[in-house]
């Protein structure tokens, strides 16, 4: 069987195929093939036996086989990262083209069907979570983002631009492959128009609510969309209440308290930049006469300081945690961070509060919000644990993309 995945992998042609075309074979130590059988889309490299030939060049095609030879999946491998080995595909690996669009088309219709009619913003690909390790691709209206963060998806860049190009039509494709996780893969930066007009800036919809994206600056890809879910179910429960936005960005928490029906609204953040935009953002929504406060303070110092007491609070903090030796300190920062937010609650207050560490496991930090609960003397009722939109979907096999945890609290008073 081995060898006849090997033989169906090779009528590729290379010369066509460059980017995906099997260049080796990958083989992991007895027992270890469990992960890969489960559904999860990473071979990290200390379960790998061998690789034939031992020089493959990163971002290489590969087919993973187990110890006794059986056909696992097809991927690409890198040899200078941990996570060594990346599946786009389980069994015989299908044509690039054809792979690359049919993942498209499939992420497509996906949106489809679980995005709301009034919005035009939304992860359009999400990685491995599309079958497209290592590829992000948000969309904005007719305006389309693009990340290519590991080396498997850099050779593959040339087919998936034509494949977004041919299936998805943008007006314009911008490209932000930047970061950590491209640095790691042995990448540099890479940033700017891929095809199409030059746009900087545009107005989308999320929610009903209209909101400025700056797609060429902008935090992410110009916004953060995996939180579109939880902002409009907080504007759901937010009519009447006096509502608390820390780390507040460009105000999305905070216009949807207003259109819920909040009685006023502090939106708190330490960038005078993301205040501009929130303001920029009422404005647009015809809501600069609405009760809203805007604070540029660091979060957790206003928390400390306040008297201010507030019938619901968002705590959306930055990564707390940038690598996994930061894990520790981050608990204990979602510690201090949630228990200042549990005292500033009036009474039967609600708290939405998320961490979107990577690095923190979701567990760890729902224990931290208790230990905050401890700490702040408050008991707390869980009324739902909140992830990211289905936009953002995961491998059912794959934990590790699961990294927006959010719990929906109330206070037992």
């Amino acid at each position: 069987m081995a060898d006849a995945l090997i033989s169906a992998l090779a009528v590729m042609d290379p010369a066509r195929c460059e980017a995906s075309a099997p260049a080796g074979r990958v083989v992991l130590k007895r027992g270890r093939e469990g992960p890969v059988r489960g559904g999860s889309p990473w071979v990290f490299s200390q379960a790998i036996e061998r690789v034939e030939p031992a020089d493959l060049n990163p971002g290489s095609a590969v087919g993973l086989f187990s110890a006794d030879g059986s056909p696992l999946s097809y991927g690409y491998y890198n040899p200078s990262t941990t996570i060594a080995v990346r599946i786009l595909e389980w069994g015989v690996a299908a044509e690039p083209e054809e792979l690359i669009e049919r993942r498209l088309s499939g992420a497509l219709e996906l949106r489809r069907r679980s995005v709301r009619g009034d919005t035009n913003c939304y992860r359009l690909v999400n990685g491995d979570g599309d079958g497209l390790s290592g590829v992000v691709v948000d969309r904005y209206a007719d305006v389309l983002v693009m990340q290519l963060l590991t080396a498997g998806a850099e050779r593959m860049r040339d087919r998936i631009i034509a494949g977004i190009e041919r299936i998805l039509k943008p007006r314009s494709l911008i490209e932000r492959s930047q970061g950590a996780v491209r640095r790691e893969e042995g990448l540099d930066d890479r940033v700017g128009l891929a095809s199409g007009e030059p746009i900087t800036e545009l107005v989308v919809i999320e929610n009903g609510l209209k909101i400025g994206v700056d797609v060429a600056r902008g935090q992410k890809t110009g916004y953060f969309l995996d939180q579109r879910e939880n902002r409009a179910l907080f504007g759901a429960i937010a009519a009447g209440a006096r509502v608390l936005d820390a780390y507040c960005y460009s105000g999305g928490f905070a216009l949807a308290a207003i259109k819920g029906g909040a009685s006023h609204v502090t939106a708190i953040d330490s960038s005078e930049r993301a205040l501009g935009r929130a303001q920029r953002n009422l404005e647009l929504n015809g809501y600069s006469a609405a009760p809203v406060e805007l604070v540029r303070d660091d979060a957790t110092k206003y928390l400390a300081n306040t008297s201010a007491r507030f019938d619901l609070i968002v705590l959306d903090p930055p990564p707390l945690a940038r690598s996994r030796k930061d894990a520790g300190r981050a608990e204990r920062l979602y510690l201090e961070l949630n228990a200042l937010a549990l005292k500033a609650l009036a009474p039967n207050g609600r708290l939405m509060t998320f961490s979107c560490s990577a690095h923190v496991r979701g567990e760890d930090f729902i224990r931290a919000v208790r230990f905050a609960q401890a700490r702040a003397a408050r008991p707390m009722r869980i009324l739902a644990h909140l992830g990211a939109g289905p936009d953002h979907p995961v491998l059912l096999g794959h934990a590790e993309g699961e990294y927006l945890t959010g719990l929906l609290l109330a206070a037992l008073d």
